[in-house]
This record gives structure tokens, sequence and C-alpha cells, in this order.
């Protein structure tokens, strides 16, 4: 795991009554994705978790589908690439298993906005084409290794272009923060009013991420959705 530095994330969009921006303690956050491997490891001692036991309340019917068995990834998931086709609920259930947690979206996206050689992305152009190009390109039938791409400032590999990645809030991405009106969306986010209060129009990837998360239900799984764990570390002494 690398530690992350607290900051603060400013979401894409400011929704009415939102803070403008959250601060984030600081944390640990895994160096790559999870792979198949440790998935592996996760399922042979958890036996509910394996594909032929998990029950629908926690999955789809595409959980792992493109594993060969329960305990056999196959040639479709090498051991070092990511593990994709999992749901919320499994990648939390692994977090838990693994003595960690999945980060808040506030934390996975303050790592993200670190650049590869200096820790403000926003001006690192690599990081830039690294982010756009990845949306440009059909996922491929088989996965790299999760610790191929170049680690950021920070140490941490695969932010960008390798999979997308569950957080702990995915939720609560378009809900609005009324509390009589928890379970409706803001209205406001969308269409030519979400333009409006965008803070940066052109940071595609980070409208694309809120998107995907918004769409998303706890037992969702694709081909490209994988996750990476986090944990708490405790502050900095004062000076």
């Amino acid at each position: 795991m690398r530690p992350i530095p607290a900051g603060d994330y400013a979401p894409p969009l400011r929704a009415v009554g939102e803070p403008e921006r959250v601060a984030v303690a600081t944390f640990a956050l895994d160096e790559r994705p999870v792979s198949n491997a440790d998935f592996l490891a996760f399922v042979t001692a958890q036996p509910r978790w394996r594909r032929s036991a998990i029950s629908p309340l926690f999955a789809d019917e595409a959980y792992l589908q493109h594993w060969a068995g329960d305990l056999e990834p196959g040639p479709l998931a090498p051991a070092a690439a990511p593990v994709v086709r999992v749901s919320w609920f499994a990648a939390r259930a692994y977090a838990r298993w693994a003595g960690k947690r999945l980060p808040t979206t506030a934390e996975w996206e303050l790592a993200a906005s670190v650049g590869f050689t200096r820790r403000d992305g926003k001006n690192d152009p690599e990081l830039a084409r690294v982010a756009q190009a990845w949306l440009a390109r059909p996922v491929p039938p088989i996965l790299p290794d999760a610790a191929s791409p170049r680690p950021d400032f920070n140490g941490v590999r695969g932010l960008h272009g390798l999979v997308w990645e569950w957080v702990e809030d995915f939720s609560t991405a378009m809900v609005t923060g009324e509390s009589r009106a928890d379970s409706g969306l803001n209205r406001d986010l969308f269409c030519g009013a979400g333009a409006v209060s965008a803070r940066d129009p052109g940071d595609y990837a980070a409208f694309m991420r809120l998107a995907l998360r918004s769409s998303l239900t706890a037992r969702h799984t694709t081909t490209a959705l994988g996750f990476r764990c986090a944990q708490d570390l405790p502050a900095p002494a004062s000076p």
C-alpha cells in the first residue's frame, strides 16, 4: 500500500447544498488493483463468494463469468491481471476479509488527481493523455497485469488507463443531500444545467467516472470494473 497525503477533493459538479470541497485525511491505498490471484485466495477461503455459490442478491449473473471455474481463473483471467466482473458486495467483502476497506469517492479521486511526475495532475499532460486514450479504446479480452502501468507521483499504479474501480459510496454520485429526498436524483446535475454547474467542463474523464458510478447498482458486474482497497492511517504528528 502507498500513503496518500491529506488534501481536498472538489466534486466535478456543484450540487446545491453540498460543500465546495471535501477534506480528505491521510490514508493508504493499494499500489495496484486487486488481481485474479488475490481474489482466488479470497474465494478459496470464503466459499459463499464463489461463482456457483453467490446469492443473486449480491451479484448479477455475469459475476466472474470469464473465469474457467469456481477456483480456476483460466486463460481469460491471468493471475496477475485485475479481477473484474465483481460486484460492490463482493469487493467490499474482499476488503473486509483482507483487513481493509474500499476507498471513498473523495479518497479515490484525490489519489487520481496526482500526476506522474508532479503532485498536481492538472498540469501533467501525460496523465490527461493516458486517461483520455483509455476511454477511446475498447476493453481488451485479456487485461494486462495490474502492476504494469507507470506509477504516479505517490507510487500508485493504474488509477487511469486500466479498469474502472468500485468505491465505497458509489451510489451517492447523483443523489441529493436533502434528507427528505435522499432517494431522488439531483435533477440540476443533468443536461444543460449540469454544464452550468461543472467546475471544469474539460475534465472529461471525471465526468465519465461520475456517469458510470451513477449508473451502477451494488449487484452490477462489468468486463472492466475492478477495485482496490484502502486503509486509515494515523494523522501526522503536529510539529
